[in-house]
């Protein structure tokens, strides 16, 4: 069995059982707009749907920040986040821009030029 050592790249955030851990209402709350009736819920009463989940402060305001940086950082899984951020119609040129410190059209403008954008062809 090969001993993987975990090197931290510089700028990302590691999910590990910690933050799992510290995340993990979040996570669930995210996982539940799996359903279009919860996501209604959510967008009908955002504070209480996350009162419902129990979040901290700190995730409830960067909920109501839209930072998917900061909830990361507080224990939000990046699988669990796609979900939050199709509530908004966000796709992962959006995120990627967020991610990277760019606009959305910045960020698409980088995959095009390293040859990974889409194509109108």
């Amino acid at each position: 069995m090969t001993d993987y050592k975990m090197r931290p790249v510089e700028g990302t955030i590691h999910f590990d059982g910690e933050m799992a851990t510290k995340g993990f209402n979040f996570n669930k709350m995210c996982y539940s707009f799996n359903s279009e009736e919860n996501r209604q819920a959510f967008r009908d009463d955002a504070e209480g749907y996350m009162e419902k989940y129990q979040l901290t402060e700190e995730q409830k305001q960067a909920v109501r920040d839209k930072d998917l940086i900061r909830m990361q950082e507080l224990g939000g899984s990046v699988y669990y986040l796609a979900k939050f951020a199709g509530i908004f119609g966000w796709n992962m040129q959006v995120i990627g821009g967020m991610q990277s410190g760019r606009t959305t059209e910045e960020f698409q403008a980088y995959l095009n030029s390293q040859g990974r954008g889409k194509t109108n062809g």
